[in-house]
């Protein structure tokens, strides 16, 4: 019954988003524009924590612009090793998986972490990036955690 329980722990554990926390609020002008600082661990990677900065609209800058609903596709990422690292079963496609997503607007717009794993460089990329791409105008910001060094467990055995 305990390894039960201990199985579907981890099984939800596995499946569950990546959880955000702020850990920092910089204002950045007299209109109550911030950067936010949030803390993002992804949930299939011991070990790894990822740093978000996002830039958040204030009440005068929405009533300014008119713009009511949505915050700029501006982010910037930086992600390092915080402990060993344990990788569960990731996707290893070229396209990555999704570990994080955020809202910042009403109805389209999200703030997405994607995760890739670059075999031939033994490398987990963090991509930061919208999901609604505004006026031709990509934002993107990369973090990279080379995996040689050691200290890299792998839950299915690494990848060949």
């Amino acid at each position: 019954m305990k390894r039960t329980l201990a199985a579907l722990a981890l099984l939800g554990a596995a499946v569950l988003p990546a959880h955000a926390e702020e850990v920092g609020k910089v204002g950045v002008d007299w209109l109550g524009n911030d950067i936010v600082i949030d803390a993002v661990t992804d949930p299939k990677v011991q070990g790894v924590t990822c740093h978000l900065a996002s830039f958040s609209r204030g009440m005068i800058d929405r009533l300014q612009k008119g713009n009511w609903f949505e915050d700029p596709s501006n982010a910037s990422i930086s992600c390092q090793q915080t402990g060993p690292i344990t990788i569960a079963d990731i996707e290893l496609g070229e396209g990555g998986e999704r570990v994080f997503s955020e809202r910042t607007s009403l109805i389209w717009k999200k703030l997405v972490i994607t995760r890739i794993y670059d075999k031939a460089n033994n490398t987990l990329i963090y991509l930061a990036h919208a999901t609604q791409v505004q006026d031709g105008s990509a934002k993107t910001s990369i973090s990279t955690i080379p995996l040689f060094a050691g200290n890299v467990s792998w839950s299915k055995g690494k990848p060949e």
